[in-house]
């Protein structure tokens, strides 16, 4: 019996995975793949109450109980917000994550967000992926895991709201149906409450939630489902051609 696929979501925030793909995460598992759900960074600077310590704390917590929801596991990469740069260091972190998690494929920030936090997430992992299948490339960690034996599928998940830093749209290269595990969805961001907490005193309103229903509703609008999430593939040289994502879920692309 051949071995289940792995999948790992590595975005820069705790909620960020929850608010974009964890539709996909959801299914993925219930196709009997091994998921992993890791941020970049714990959420230190998310609260107007609790000191760096305290909230890392907090929302490593939350995103444990989210990632419980489906049966998945939760790392934390320990970077720290506002702080992730495109630099030597921070890439060799990156590769010895998916190193040791040895992942057949990846969903991840995409490329142009509102916010670098993203942005330099999406590009460490996109050049992780190419660096994490060099031996050479060693990544000076406590027993460094070895290089990996292929490079993954690599997918960008929507920027927020689906605009690029100028407000220009992204459109997905695909959509994926999410409507019959929304709730499960939705159960994974409410365990993010004290980001619920932060985002209503920065906003003024409760949004959290609603704005991750609408934003579902309109891709699924996109593709006559009520529930949908988009996804762009990254088909750089040498990375995998065909779609992996889609062959898991059997899911309908957005021309279907």
């Amino acid at each position: 019996m051949a071995e289940p696929a792995k999948i790992l979501a590595l975005h820069a925030h705790p909620d960020d995975v929850e608010f974009l793909c964890a539709g996909t995460l959801a299914l993925l598992r219930a196709a009997g793949c091994r998921v992993t759900i890791a941020t970049m960074t714990p959420g230190d600077c998310g609260s107007a109450e609790h000191d760096p310590a305290t909230i890392s704390a907090i929302r490593r917590d939350e995103a444990r109980a989210a990632a419980a929801l489906i049966g998945a596991e939760y790392l934390c990469l320990e970077f720290r917000d506002l702080a992730i740069f495109n630099d030597d260091e921070s890439r060799r972190r990156v590769v010895e994550t998916l190193r040791r998690a040895a992942p057949d494929l990846i969903l991840t920030a995409p490329p142009a967000d509102y916010i670098a936090d993203h942005e330099m997430t999406s590009l460490l992992v996109r050049d992780a992926c190419f660096a994490a299948s060099c031996p050479n490339y060693v990544t000076r960690q406590w027993s460094p895991a070895g290089a990996m034996n292929k490079i993954p599928y690599l997918y960008f998940v929507d920027p927020l709201e689906g605009k690029d830093r100028e407000g220009r749209p992204v459109v997905p290269d695909f959509h994926i149906d999410v409507s019959h595990v929304f709730e499960t969805k939705k159960a994974m961001l409410a365990c993010h409450a004290s980001q619920r907490a932060w985002l209503m005193r920065q906003h003024g309103m409760d949004e959290y939630l609603a704005a991750q229903e609408q934003w579902g509703a309109k891709r699924g609008g996109e593709i006559g489902v009520s529930q949908a999430e988009g996804f762009r593939q990254y088909r750089g040289h040498p990375f995998p051609q065909d779609n992996l994502l889609l062959n898991l879920l059997c899911a309908r692309r957005a021309d279907a």
